[in-house]
């Protein structure tokens, strides 16, 4: 019995984790998508500036909710934050597909394999600067 209270003890603390991590990346996409907005509609930003620094934003937000959710779930942050940016992509597809009735292009595609890969290694540095308590 206490074998599985420790195994949910733990299954909770990875749940909470990637929450923490998905929170992060919604917090930074929803701020950036309002300041871009601010500064397409005020500057003379145009259309191809404008898809770098999305990109760019989008590995930053990944990798800030992987290291998040690492330093959460203090254990196996390659997982932690593979699910993260995992979890979060399939979110994007399911409001693009079931939304905007269209999947990934190959290009997106792409960009989200970046977007997890930036999410896994921000979950083992979340690890490593975890603090043990």
């Amino acid at each position: 019995m206490d074998n599985l209270n420790e195994r949910m003890s733990k299954l909770r603390q990875h749940v909470s984790s990637l929450f923490y991590g998905w929170i992060m990346i919604l917090s930074i996409i929803l701020l950036t998508s309002f300041l871009l907005a601010l500064l397409l509609r005020f500057t003379e930003l145009n259309e191809p500036t404008l898809s770098w620094i999305t990109l760019g934003v989008g590995i930053i937000a990944f990798f800030s909710g992987g290291v998040i959710a690492g330093m959460k779930g203090k254990s196996k942050g390659w997982m932690t934050g593979m699910l993260t940016g995992t979890t979060m992509t399939l979110f994007i597809f399911l409001i693009q597909y079931l939304g905007y009735k269209q999947g990934f292009s190959f290009e997106q595609f792409l960009f989200h394999i970046g977007y997890i890969c930036a999410a896994l290694f921000g979950g083992v540095i979340g690890v490593n600067l975890a603090v043990e308590s």
